[in-house]
C-alpha cells in the first residue's frame, strides 16, 4: 500500500505533459467542488427553511399536551391538579378547552374554534410576542382575543361593547327543536385584542376565559378538552411524561412539540429528501467526470505502467494508485466544496445586508448550518468518488501493461 500511495502522490503533484489531461483533471476536480458546496447549501437551505417553519407554527404549541384518547373531554380533578403541580421539571401548566364554534358579528358568520384558556395561560407562553393589537383577555369575564385574519373576515374592532361577538355550539341531547334558542348554547363576548402566528392560525381561532367557553359548551368546572405544559429547561421529557400519565390515567394521550406538528414534519422531511436525491443525482454526473479523468490518466502513463509491472509491481498495486489517485482527488475536492459551502452559508447568516439573499425586500433566505449536514454531505461525495474511482482503476488490464 505505501508503495502505490507514494506513486498516486507524485502523479496527483506532477502535471502531464498534455495539456488536456490536465484540463480535464482539473474538470473533474471543479466538479467535486461545485457538486458538495451546493448540496450543502441546499440543506443548510432547507435546515433553516424548516427551523424557520417550526418558529412560527410552534410558537403557541406547549412542550407536551394531554389530551383525551377517547371522547373530547376528560375531567381534572383538584387531587390530580396538586399531584401534576408537585412534579419536579413542570414549570407550569394551563387548562385548556379546544371545540369548534359558529361566530356571528354584524350579520356576518364564520366558523372558529375557540380556545378556552385559564389564568395560567400566560405563564406557559410569552402572549407579548403574538399580540398584535389591544390586550390579553381577563380571567372569568365574556372577553376574547381573536386572530388577525378573523379581524379582516368579520370586521372586528377592539373594545367595541356595543356590537358583540355572538359565539354559538349546538346544544348536546335528543328530541324535537322547536325554536333557535333550543337549538344552540350561545354566549355574547367583546374582542379586547387581535393575536397573529400563521395565516391558519390567525384565520380560524379565537381565545376566550376557560369559564367563558364551559359555559359556552355547558361543561363541568372541572372538565377541560387538555393540558399544555411547559417544561423547564434541562427536564428528562420522558420522565416527566411517565409522571404525567401516572397521574392521569391511561384515557389520557400524551404528544410533544414534534408529534403535534407531526404533518408538517413530514412534509419538510420528504421535501430535504427529495432535494437531496435530485442533487446527489446531479453531483453523480459531475463526479463521473473523475472516471474519464483517471482513466485518460492511465492512458498518458501507459509507459510508465509497463516499467512499473516490469520492476515487479503487481496489477493489483497499479490498479491501486490510480484508485487512491481518485480517492485523494474526491477527498480533496469535497473539502474545499465544503469549506466554500460554509462560507457561503455563513455570509448568509451573519454577513453584511448587501450580500445576503432575501425573500422579501426584508427578509433573508433563513439557512441553519448543522455539522449534521457537513457529515451528509462529504460521506455523499466521498461514496460517489470512491465508487467512480475504483471504476476508472479496473481498466487497467494485465495485458495493458505488459505491452504499455
Amino acid at each position: 500500500m505505501s508503495f502505490s500511495l507514494y506513486i498516486a502522490k507524485r502523479y496527483l503533484r506532477s502535471k502531464s505533459t498534455n495539456n488536456a489531461i490536465n484540463f480535464i483533471t482539473y474538470i473533474a476536480i471543479a466538479g467535486i467542488i461545485i457538486g458538495s458546496a451546493s448540496l450543502f447549501v441546499v440543506l443548510s437551505g432547507f435546515a433553516g427553511l424548516r427551523d424557520f417553519t417550526l418558529e412560527f407554527t410552534t410558537v403557541i404549541d406547549p412542550d407536551l399536551k394531554a389530551e383525551a384518547t377517547i371522547g373530547k373531554s376528560f375531567v381534572l380533578d383538584s387531587i390530580q391538579e396538586k399531584q401534576l403541580q408537585d412534579i419536579q421539571g413542570i414549570a407550569s401548566f394551563s387548562k385548556v378547552i379546544e371545540e369548534r364554534v359558529i361566530s356571528s358579528f354584524d350579520d356576518k358568520k364564520q366558523p372558529l374554534i375557540i380556545k378556552g384558556v385559564d389564568a395560567n395561560y400566560n405563564k406557559v407562553y410569552v402572549l407579548d410576542s403574538i399580540l398584535w393589537k389591544g390586550s390579553w383577555l381577563t380571567d372569568k369575564t365574556n372577553q376574547v382575543v381573536v386572530g388577525y385574519g378573523v379581524s379582516n373576515s368579520l370586521n372586528i374592532g377592539l373594545l367595541d361593547y356595543g356590537k358583540r361577538i355572538t359565539l354559538l355550539v349546538p346544544k348536546p341531547g335528543k328530541g324535537q327543536i322547536t325554536s333557535l334558542n333550543q337549538a344552540f348554547n350561545q354566549i355574547e363576548t367583546v374582542n379586547v385584542g387581535v393575536f397573529t402566528v400563521n395565516e391558519q392560525l390567525d384565520g380560524s381561532y379565537i381565545f376566550s376565559s376557560l369559564e367563558a367557553a364551559q359555559q359556552l359548551l355547558s361543561f363541568n368546572n372541572n372538565q377541560i378538552t387538555n393540558i399544555e405544559f411547559r417544561l423547564k429547561k434541562g427536564a428528562n421529557e420522558d420522565s416527566i411524561k411517565t409522571q404525567i400519565q401516572s397521574v392521569l390515567g391511561d384515557n389520557i394521550t400524551l404528544k410533544n412539540t414534534a408529534q403535534l406538528n407531526d404533518a408538517l414534519n413530514k412534509m419538510l422531511n420528504t421535501e430535504n429528501l427529495l432535494v437531496y436525491l435530485l442533487l446527489t443525482l446531479v453531483s453523480i454526473i459531475l463526479i463521473f467526470n473523475v472516471i474519464g479523468s483517471i482513466i485518460m490518466m492511465i492512458l498518458d502513463k501507459k509507459k510508465t505502467l509497463t516499467t512499473l509491472y516490469s520492476i515487479g509491481a503487481t496489477l493489483k498495486d497499479i490498479r491501486r494508485i490510480f484508485f487512491i489517485q481518485g480517492a485523494a482527488m474526491t477527498i480533496i475536492g469535497s473539502l474545499i466544496g465544503l469549506f466554500l459551502g460554509y462560507l457561503v452559508s455563513l455570509n448568509q447568516v451573519y454577513g453584511p445586508e448587501y450580500l445576503k439573499v432575501y425573500i422579501t425586500q426584508t427578509l433573508p433566505y433563513p439557512l441553519s448550518i448543522k455539522l449534521e449536514n457537513m457529515l451528509i454531505v462529504f460521506v455523499t461525495i466521498t461514496v460517489l468518488g470512491l465508487i467512480a474511482s475504483k471504476i476508472a482503476s479496473t481498466r487497467i488490464s494485465k495485458n495493458m501493461v505488459k505491452t504499455g
